[in-house]
């Protein structure tokens, strides 16, 4: 999978793609990462990238002209790339996203500052709009992170253990249940029992429960879209029953 990433800030990204499985990644070949600087695309000797908006008002606009050029270097390369653009106003990313966009093998990331772009850009050159979240950042570089590290966990060989792809938070629409590891007791916070049992099955249920008990106390709204079993139903039940007593 390829990420061409356009910047007008390319550090940004050394020091995040130098550590951890993305490096590896990197190494071994199953991501391609190519940082591009913006201001290589600017026409004028002093490469700027932004101007002042037509019509006034606060801030600096990014010129559609270095972006234009850049994103359609890439795809005049292959013409299968897919431009991604990352703001406020595009289409919240989520897990489901993520899991749709995997067959697609090469990417422009698009990394806006400032007040935002010339709307030209949007017209012109941007397949997608992503937003990560309802809050303001100084600019797409962290999307763009978030974005490459959640489509390179599908990568076959990313991550050490296959099967945690499946298992990871929001994999089946609902929060993680919690995690143990030795000791067995700690400052005398034990482990559950039934995870020490060997009972796989058993230990399964005990999951699953707690998976469903975490996210319906602290993110109720995705269970809305959470597959759920006649069995998984009737202990929400419970959960709400046990709710309603604590209330009254």
């Amino acid at each position: 999978m390829i990420f061409d990433v356009l910047t007008i800030f390319p550090g940004f990204f050394t020091s995040p793609l130098a550590e951890s499985l993305l490096k590896k990644a990197i190494d071994k070949g199953l991501i391609q990462i190519r940082v591009k600087n913006l201001r290589d695309y600017a026409k004028d000797k002093h490469r700027m990238t932004d101007d002042y908006p037509y019509g006034g008002g606060a801030g600096m606009v990014m010129k559609p002209e270095p972006i234009i050029s850049a994103v359609e270097e890439v795809k005049a390369e292959d013409p299968d790339t897919l431009s991604v653009l990352f703001t406020p106003q595009g289409k919240r990313f989520d897990q489901q996203m993520a899991r749709e966009m995997i067959g697609q093998k090469h990417f422009v990331l698009i990394c806006g500052r400032y007040e935002g772009l010339d709307e030209r850009v949007h017209l012109a050159v941007v397949d997608r709009e992503i937003s990560i979240g309802d809050y303001v950042l100084t600019g797409g570089e962290i999307p763009a992170l978030v974005f490459i590290d959640a489509l390179s966990r599908y990568i076959p060989g990313f991550l050490g253990c296959a099967q945690s792809v499946e298992e990871d938070s929001f994999a089946h629409g609902l929060l993680e249940y919690p995690q143990y590891t030795r000791p067995p007791v700690f400052r005398e916070m034990a482990v559950p029992e039934v995870l020490l049992s060997g009972n796989h099955a058993q230990i399964f249920r005990w999951r699953r429960r707690e998976s469903l008990r975490r996210t319906f106390q602290r993110r109720p709204d995705l269970l809305d879209r959470a597959q759920l079993s006649d069995e998984d139903r009737g202990f929400l039940r419970e959960l709400q029953t046990q709710e309603g007593m604590a209330g009254g």
